[in-house]
């Protein structure tokens, strides 16, 4: 059946009534994207004529998907979509340059312990692990340097697993997760025991999803990063270790040109000089967070 089918009288009214776009009451953005939300869903179903089975079949995964959701919009590239869109709307505003920004991932814990000077960001022992060290400097649109700028680190253990969320329990909840306040010279400094790639969950609902895509649920070994200053943007943005195997070939597309250092090794040590360009805020909701649900947790200790 041709899609079509969907702008016949009766599929639109059905459209408008269940999006309530002819009813007083509600939110007039809202309705206007709940209808080309569903016409699009709609038009899917006609032009790739899918059953009541396969539909429900659908419905199943999400409900049962739901706690990976975190997971399955990188997945997609939903996340990857949402960084080129905001990019470029900046360049049709005339915005460019900065450190690139990229994907968050669920894994942020909000409440890290705030810190000053070279910061260590591991906790608990990772015997088997190489050490890190990172360093940089945090600056603006014409390289001048950042005051009061925070820098939010936060990555896996070298099992690939996330303190706060890790399953086996063994981390505290704010291992290799640190806030570090950056110094008037604009430098920034921290080691930790170095991070892993990882896969996602094996048979969960994202794992199910790529292995039906023909993919892979691979990470490459990397590193978030929330960068926060008075009158700068703020910067979300990781990056991959060049040197892993997957750092090209990431399945949640975080890797973006310029965030793909390749670390240098000494021993079990590695080394990472990465600088930090912010953009100036446009107004003073730049300068803070999106409105994504986090996890939260209480950090035992304030400014050391």
């Amino acid at each position: 059946m041709d899609v079509n089918f969907v702008k016949t009288p009766e599929i639109q009214q059905l459209l408008d009534r269940a999006s309530g776009v002819n009813e007083s009451g509600g939110n007039a953005r809202l309705k206007g994207i709940m209808r080309d939300l569903t016409e699009s869903v709609m038009e899917v179903i006609v032009k790739h004529d899918i059953s009541e089975n396969e539909f429900w079949t659908a419905m199943k995964f999400l409900a049962d998907g739901a706690g990976e959701i975190g997971l399955i919009v990188p997945g997609v590239g939903l996340e990857h979509f949402l960084d080129l869109y905001m990019d470029a709307k900046d360049a049709d505003a005339g915005l460019t340059g900065g450190t690139p920004r990229t994907i968050e991932g669920p894994l942020y814990v909000a409440g890290a312990p705030l810190m000053e000077g070279n910061v260590n960001l591991t906790s608990d022992p990772d015997e088997d692990a190489e050490v890190l060290h990172m360093t940089g400097t945090i600056t603006g649109p014409d390289g001048e340097v950042v005051q009061d700028a925070i820098l939010h680190v936060w990555h896996a253990n070298s099992k690939g697993w996330y303190s706060h969320f890790d399953p086996t329990g063994e981390q505290t909840p704010f291992n290799n997760r640190r806030r570090i306040k950056v110094g008037a010279d604009g430098r920034y400094a921290f080691h930790s025991k170095q991070p892993s790639g990882y896969s996602v969950p094996p048979g969960g609902a994202t794992d199910q999803l790529m292995q039906g895509l023909g993919r892979h649920g691979h990470r490459p070994a990397h590193v978030h990063f929330f960068v926060e200053a008075p009158g700068y943007r703020t910067l979300t943005t990781q990056i991959n270790f060049g040197d892993d195997p997957f750092a090209a070939d990431d399945f949640a597309f975080a890797t973006r040109e310029g965030l793909l250092p390749v670390p240098t090794r000494q021993g079990d040590t590695a080394y990472i000089a990465f600088d930090f360009q912010l953009q100036r805020a446009q107004g003073t909701r730049e300068q803070g967070f999106s409105t994504r649900a986090r996890a939260e947790a209480q950090a035992e200790t304030e400014v050391a």
